[in-house]
């Protein structure tokens, strides 16, 4: 299949050209603004399949609105005519074509065109009304506020908001190439003329702009989102894509003595917190134990053993554990525990906890096994 896709450079272009290449679809002819124009005549002529995302939505002029909205719209369909071809044509609109201003008067005139294009010739076309699209690869201080806000928080840039409490509708960039391979597949969502993206995420600008900046805070306060709201998990992956590239790591708060090393690496609101424990050859840690709080081992390298002793008992038990062979230990409640690196390396040692550490109650109390 032969597919064609203008705007291939710009946002939702990238995107969707890169996950045709991840499926394996091996002729895509990419047409941008610095592509030779002769090559749309050849790309017309021999296309499958067309995805017009090319257009214009912040000129200098405003008369470049409909000329890059509806004039391109009109040379691309004139193209395909004049070569016969009648494959489906895909066009990026815009939820604003319902708006009387430039950018959505352009817009319209552009579906009008399509409309009158598929009665003319019978091929189909799929008309997509985007809300604001956000994801990875978005540029910031252009059209979007999302690409912006995630910019300028990851940069420690400022950030004005004039008002707040306006409601955006949004989808999520994977969403909309998932859409659109389905409309390849003649699959797409139709609501009569038009075709939809799903799902629609509504929040309030103030509100994006807060969870935005608690994804930088986290580095701090170690605290992961809540990655079971699907808004918070696509906007905190989008969020990520904006780091400067020298800006991926950052230090995690370590205690360091002679038997080792201990970092919290994670906290969770409700799941608890994850730590990295490393141990001297021949050291012991822990020889305490909990009413509520449990925990979970897992040794990632070296050798040790875990023992155990549940409280108002004299038997004690052990586990050997190693990272050759990966296994997790659970710690329960009520019985006083330790671990000893038994290797003659550094042994290093993930540990789940079922709460966030807290000193004021640490429910822990010391005691050999």
């Amino acid at each position: 299949m032969k597919i064609l896709v203008t705007g291939s450079q710009g946002f939702v272009g990238k995107n969707l050209t890169a996950e045709l290449h991840n499926q394996l679809y091996a002729d895509i002819f990419e047409y941008d603004i610095g592509t030779d124009p002769s090559l749309l005549d050849a790309y017309c002529a021999d296309a499958d399949f067309v995805f017009h995302l090319a257009g214009v939505n912040r000129p200098e002029h405003e008369s470049e609105f409909m000329k890059g909205n509806f004039g391109f719209t009109s040379t691309l369909l004139d193209t395909l005519k004049r070569h016969g071809n009648k494959c489906p044509v895909m066009i990026a609109s815009s939820i604003q074509a319902a708006l009387d201003n430039p950018y959505g008067r352009s817009k319209k005139a552009g579906e009008d065109l399509m409309l009158e294009y598929a009665g003319e010739t019978g091929a189909t076309v799929l008309i997509y009304r985007f809300p604001n699209v956000f994801g990875k690869w978005c540029r910031p201080n252009y059209n979007s506020a999302i690409a912006t806000f995630c910019s300028n928080v990851a940069n420690s840039l400022p950030i004005e908001i004039n008002d707040p409490d306006v409601i955006m509708s949004l989808v999520y960039i994977d969403d909309v190439v998932e859409e659109l391979i389905r409309a390849l597949k003649g699959l797409e969502k139709r609501a009569g003329d038009y075709c939809e993206v799903a799902p629609v995420h509504k929040a309030r600008l103030g509100d994006i702009l807060e969870l935005i900046r608690s994804f930088a805070k986290s580095r701090e306060n170690l605290l992961v989102p809540d990655m079971r709201d699907n808004f918070t998990k696509k906007l905190y992956s989008t969020y990520l894509s904006y780091l400067p590239q020298d800006g991926f790591s950052y230090p995690l708060r370590t205690s360091k003595d002679s038997r080792g090393a201990f970092a919290e690496f994670l906290r969770t609101a409700d799941r608890g917190q994850v730590s990295v424990n490393i141990v001297k050859p021949g050291i012991t840690k822990g020889n305490h134990w909990h009413h509520t709080k449990s925990e979970k081992f897992l040794v990632v390298s070296g050798k040790a053993v875990i023992r155990f002793r549940q409280i108002g008992s004299e038997a004690a038990f052990e586990y050997h554990m190693s990272a050759e062979k990966l296994e997790a230990v659970d710690i329960p409640a009520g019985y006083t525990h330790n671990i000893e690196n038994t290797g003659d390396t550094d042994m290093v040692f993930l540990i789940w906890a079922n709460e966030q550490y807290d000193p004021e109650h640490p429910d822990t109390y010391f005691m050999e096994v």
